[in-house]
C-alpha cells in the first residue's frame, strides 16, 4: 500500500472532488440507467460539507475524499472515492479503517448508502456493514459499534 494522509477539506476541493465523483461512479451510473454529466456532479456540489470531510493525499498529491457527517442518531459515511488507479491499493480500507475506530470509541453508529451492483459494497461488509434496506438504486447499510469496543 502506498503512503497516504488525510488532510481537512476545504471549499476549494469541491470541483476536484466532483470531477472524481463523476469518474468514479460513471460505470455504475451507467449500468443503473443513472448516469447524467452534470447532475452527478452538481449533487456533490449540492451536499459538500469541507466541516466534515477530508482528502486523501498519495504522495502530496489529491488521490480521493471521504466525509463522516454526523446525524441525529449517526454518522453518515459519504462521498468516499478513491482515484481508480488506487482502488486495489489497500487506501481504501486504511482509510475506512481509522475513520470507523474513532467511530468505534465514541460509540457511534455508522451508515452509508452504495449504489446497487457496486464492488465497493464488499469493502463495506468487509468491515462489518450490513443491509438495512434497499430500492432499485440504493442499497442503504449500517455498522454498529465493533463488539471489541463495545465490550470493554
Amino acid at each position: 500500500m502506498a503512503g497516504w494522509e488525510m488532510r481537512p477539506a476545504s471549499v476549494a476541493d469541491v470541483e476536484t472532488v466532483a470531477e472524481l465523483r463523476a469518474v468514479v461512479l460513471r460505470a455504475d451510473l451507467e449500468r443503473l440507467g443513472r448516469y447524467d454529466e452534470q447532475r452527478v456532479r452538481q449533487r456533490l456540489r449540492n451536499g459538500f460539507a469541507p466541516a466534515h470531510t477530508w482528502v486523501i493525499e498519495v504522495g502530496g498529491a489529491f488521490a480521493g475524499c471521504v466525509s463522516l457527517r454526523p446525524a441525529e442518531d449517526a454518522h453518515w459515511l459519504e462521498h468516499f472515492y478513491l482515484a481508480p488507479h488506487l482502488q486495489g491499493s489497500g487506501i481504501g480500507t486504511a482509510v475506512l479503517r481509522r475513520l470507523l475506530e474513532q467511530c468505534d470509541r465514541d460509540g457511534t453508529l455508522v451508515r452509508l448508502n452504495v449504489l446497487q451492483g457496486s464492488p465497493a459494497r464488499r469493502l463495506y461488509e468487509r468491515h462489518g456493514f450490513t443491509l438495512e434496506t434497499e430500492d432499485p438504486v440504493d442499497v442503504f447499510m449500517v455498522r454498529e459499534q465493533a463488539l471489541a469496543v463495545r465490550d470493554k
